[in-house]
């Protein structure tokens, strides 16, 4: 198998507990992103990685592909790399499951960037609202002049020293800071180097898997989409999806 998209899941939730099953319009969270994955990439298979019975159950009802994985895992990265000791894929697409607007577009440009020459990629799009800048869940993100990533981080980064709030949208444009999407994609080869790499300590500060690549010494391959996402982190994210699908 050529390309393969995994989608980690689990129930275990720390800001919103068992937010993949709750219902956006009476539809639980996690199928309205594996609909979304059907429409917009149907031509790369797509498999969910799941911890709990009841996600696997909700899946496989609706037709869809789950794996049940062990339940010790520190990240969803490495869920994702249990699953594809079977599967096998040489590129790996991982869409997080609480992410139902992602478009085809961005998982193109996502599979085309590890079919480059990186081992490791991700997606970013602008910032255009200071509250989101500060907001600790939306992940800031800096790239180097070779649209690498710099670092990820949960405050806002670079800090506007000397810039008076609020910070003017122009500002966003100017520095390469970028709002982080919750999507990743792996070379087979790295995928397996990663799950056997030790969390970093910045990694467990942050609680931010991307982190442990960096601070190992390898590089991710960044690609900046204009098409705005909504990660669903909160009950509060919850709400502002519904009123979306209205």
């Amino acid at each position: 198998m050529d390309t393969a998209i995994i989608v980690p899941a689990r129930l275990r939730s720390v800001r919103f507990p068992n937010k993949l099953l709750h219902k956006i319009h009476g539809k639980p969270l996690i199928l309205w992103t594996a609909e979304q994955l059907a429409r917009e990439a149907p031509g790369i298979p797509t498999y969910f990685a799941v911890e709990d019975e009841e996600l696997e159950t909700v899946l496989k009802d609706a037709g869809y592909n789950a794996i049940r994985t062990t339940g010790n895992h520190a990240t969803g990265t490495d869920r994702i790399a249990e699953v594809n000791n079977t599967l096998k894929a040489a590129h790996v697409l991982n869409v997080q499951a609480d992410e139902p607007l992602v478009q085809g577009a961005q998982i193109q440009m996502l599979d085309d960037l590890i079919h480059g020459k990186a081992d490791m990629a991700t997606l970013v799009f602008p910032f255009e609202k200071e509250e989101d800048f500060r907001n600790p869940n939306c992940v800031k993100a800096v790239l180097d002049e070779k649209g690498n990533a710099l670092y990820f981080s949960r405050a806002p980064i670079p800090f506007p020293r000397g810039l008076q709030p609020p910070i003017p949208s122009s500002w966003f444009k100017e520095v390469s800071c970028y709002h982080h999407m919750g999507v990743y994609a792996y070379k087979r080869g790295y995928l397996e180097k990663f799950s056997h790499l030790p969390q970093g300590q910045l990694e467990k500060v942050e609680m931010l898997e991307q982190l442990r690549a960096l601070e190992s010494g390898h590089r991710i391959a960044v690609g900046i989409t204009t098409q705005k996402t909504l990660g669903v982190d909160t009950p509060e994210d919850a709400g502002k999806l519904e009123r979306l699908l209205a």
